[in-house]
């Protein structure tokens, strides 16, 4: 009997992961990404405040929630516009992708404000909302970059 490459490593009792095992570590990886950028942004940067490690954690994870619901959202308009014909539909495709994405900032902004008060704060122009855009870039640039790697290694 052949065996595989990723067998040879595993023991006997091993089984491959489910589907939901695979989305948790996505989930989790994605998590834990966002609190190592959070944090680097805290010690690195004067714009970026966090009282705990304990309320990064929590913050990670919200960001990381929300910015899934996002991307949820800018793919089911974005299909709506793309289910009708026509370069104006095209258009309308691109314009609400772009203000999904831009807008989100706001709620993100202000849903951290209600979950957290001062104890995490974005500060700079428009009132931190630049500072957190950027934060919140970087944090999927790593996570891109991550899976990029991952899927590399098989």
């Amino acid at each position: 009997m052949a065996t595989t490459h990723d067998e040879t490593f595993l023991p006997a009792s091993a089984e491959a992961p489910s589907n939901r095992q695979r989305l948790f570590m996505r989930y989790f990886t994605a998590i834990l990404i966002d609190l190592v950028i959070l944090n680097l942004f805290v010690e690195y940067t004067d714009k970026v405040f966090v009282d705990s490690f304990s309320i990064s954690i929590l913050a990670a994870v919200l960001l990381q929630v929300l910015l899934k619901l996002t991307i949820a959202v800018e793919h089911r308009v974005a299909a709506f516009f793309k289910a009708r014909p026509g370069g104006f539909m095209k258009f309308l495709r691109y314009l609400s992708a772009w203000l999904v994405l831009f807008g989100s900032k706001f709620v993100i902004l202000e849903a951290i404000v209600l979950a957290f008060g001062d104890s995490v704060r974005f500060e700079g122009r428009f009132h931190g909302l630049l500072t957190l855009i950027v934060v919140v870039v970087v944090m999927l640039l790593v996570e891109e970059l991550v899976v990029r790697f991952y899927r590399r290694l098989g």
